[in-house]
């Protein structure tokens, strides 16, 4: 009988590469009404090579033409055998919707990453302070599970906000780490009429008020903070005015990176050129096309211009999808943290944030 794959020795296994290798789902669980966690393994043996916090991009066939959606996982590298993403179903929400409807056990995706800056490991401190709202502690729960498997001495301050009490993720799973995590101190935060009955603790948003109830000492901590835009921007704007040193805040973001300005353009262009004088010839040698990039286009609006197809979902640097091969000339790539250092190496780019500044070669 041959072994099931879960019980392979490590050193049989290769990490899970996502140019190699799909994503089997193994269970969908609903943890509320509108969030579900979906849990990956590899379709090959393979164990699983990330930082907690970092986040997949998901093809989700959708229709005709796949969509692109990314979620940050909100399990643990210290459980290397399998991923999770935890997946709140917006009003009018198209991908993870059909995520809700269709996604079952033994299905395959296509996933791009794991990526993303946002992690204690690429931003360390003495102490930390966790701030979510919503499907927003998802990172933090990546963060907080692989402490307590591998540094559960860990001072945290875990502050998790939300509309309702059921609407808290992971709040029983939290405090049975807190049994085990001495320095682990938990704050739940609910706003909402619903709050009134049968919730002893502390209601309404977070604020200059209720922050020192919860983290007194959060002057000296790293935060980290995750949620949707205007609750980051509250936070922000909150430790700015106690004089917090913003240097050790971070926050999670998917928001796509500005476009250059037209004057940046401009002067990248130089001051007598014109759309033929600065233009680069863009070969993708997999279509068979050629193409003219104009100053200041990337190689992605390059290629739509032209019917060439690039998978794209953030266009801003950030989450990988559109990486693909250079062969041979020069760009300039302003990402954010969307692909990898040995990547780059690799003659690898993100055409959404690539300019080309000479005659290129692209692989699609």
């Amino acid at each position: 009988m041959e072994m099931p794959r879960s019980f392979r020795h490590f050193d049989e296994l290769d990490p899970w590469r996502d140019r190699q290798h799909m994503l089997e789902c193994m269970s969908a669980v609903a943890e509320t009404a509108d969030v579900m966690t979906f849990t990956f393994r590899s379709d090959k043996p393979a164990w699983f090579r990330y930082l907690p916090g970092q986040f997949v991009t998901l093809e989700l066939p959708v229709a005709a033409k796949p969509v692109m959606r990314t979620y940050t996982l909100s399990s643990s590298p210290s459980r290397p055998l399998s991923v999770a993403v935890t997946v709140k179903a917006q009003p009018g929400s198209i991908g993870t919707r059909w995520m809700f409807d269709n996604l079952k056990p033994g299905m395959m995706l296509k996933a791009f990453g794991p990526l993303g800056d946002f992690s204690f490991v690429r931003h360390p401190g003495e102490k930390y302070l966790f701030i979510s709202a919503g499907s927003g502690v998802t990172p933090m729960m990546s963060m907080t599970r692989w402490m307590a498997d591998c540094a559960p001495e860990t001072d945290v301050t875990f502050i998790s906000c939300a509309r309702r009490p059921d609407d808290l993720l992971f709040r029983s799973e939290l405090e049975v780490l807190a049994r085990q995590m001495p320095g682990l101190n938990l704050g739940f935060l609910v706003e909402g009429h619903e709050a009134r009955h049968g919730w002893h603790g502390l209601r309404g948003r977070i604020d200059a008020a209720k922050l020192p109830m919860l983290a007194p000492d959060f002057l000296e901590r790293t935060v980290f903070c995750c949620g949707p835009e205007p609750f980051m921007g509250n936070v922000r704007a909150m430790l700015e005015a106690a004089g917090f040193d913003m240097a050790r805040y971070h926050q999670e973001s998917f928001q796509p990176a500005a476009a250059p300005a037209a004057e940046e353009l401009a002067i990248r262009a130089g001051p007598t050129a014109d759309a033929g004088a600065g233009a680069a010839r863009v070969t993708f040698t997999m279509s068979g096309k050629e193409a003219t990039a104009v100053p200041g286009q990337t190689i992605l609006q390059t290629a739509r211009a032209n019917g060439v197809r690039i998978g794209a979902a953030c266009e801003g640097g950030i989450c990988g999808t559109c990486r693909v091969l250079k062969i041979a000339g020069d760009v300039e790539m302003n990402h954010n943290g969307g692909i990898l250092d040995d990547e780059i190496e690799e003659g690898y780019i993100l055409a959404c944030c690539s300019r080309p500044t000479s005659d290129v070669q692209i692989e699609a």
